[in-house]
């Protein structure tokens, strides 16, 4: 089976010279092409390609909200970052949200190709230059790899219900776990186990670190 692609930037031109390369290759198939983030969510979701190359600055929905949007869906496509800018936040934040590979907008077809095929079989792909300054290491080795599965993992282990984002926010309003009870519907016990999980997953202790890892990581908007 070839390896299904979706392409996603908002520049005509720079899809279309993607899908010429790509379509040369018998083992890819480019299965779409979208130009704005809620068309490339909305897309993604409906056609579940194998790897969707995912430009960060496009209208709607930024790259690293569809991104983040694709996590909290649990969908499995494999998402490449195509972007230039040479930022190594981006990548940390983007592998924390689901993304598997990070590429900027000036790299050889060959490295492309390379990227598609390595995430396509379930690996990470960073330009040895992001590897070196991320991992300290400019070998594809395991040991890059591991290092990108952890980031990739922690992101995915932070990622909160809709009900466990529910309680956050009354959190925020400053309930007690009798007056969340009452404004969820559900039992004081359910409270406390929800607790749980949220200190859990945001690796915290207490309600007031909860609330501020929530605030500083961006995982959800408060009012």
């Amino acid at each position: 089976m070839p390896i299904r692609v979706l392409i996603a930037d908002d520049h005509a031109l720079l899809r279309q010279g993607i899908k010429g390369v790509l379509d040369f290759e018998s083992d890819i198939e480019v299965v779409g092409e979208t130009e704005d983030g809620q068309e490339t969510l909305a897309r993604t979701l409906v056609l579940q390609p194998d790897v969707l190359l995912l430009d960060l600055n496009m209208p709607g929905l930024s790259g690293m909200e569809v991104c983040k949007q694709l996590a909290a869906a649990r969908c499995h496509v494999k998402i490449i970052a195509l972007t230039i800018h040479d930022n190594d936040n981006y990548v940390l934040e983007l592998l924390k949200n689901g993304a598997y590979g990070y590429l900027l907008k000036g790299v050889e077809p060959s490295v492309l190709l390379e990227a598609i095929h390595t995430v396509a079989e379930g690996g990470f792909y960073l330009l040895p230059e992001l590897q070196k300054r991320i991992f300290g290491s400019i070998k594809p080795s395991d040991d890059v790899q591991e290092k990108a599965k952890t980031l990739w993992r922690e992101g995915r282990n932070e990622r909160l219900t809709a009900r466990e984002m529910d309680v956050v926010a009354c959190i925020a309003k400053g309930f007690s776990n009798q007056d969340i009870a009452q404004a969820l519907f559900v039992s004081e016990k359910t409270v406390k186990n929800h607790l749980t999980n949220i200190f859990r997953k945001l690796n915290v202790n207490d309600r007031t670190q909860a609330l501020i890892y929530v605030l500083k990581h961006n995982i959800m908007e408060l009012e």
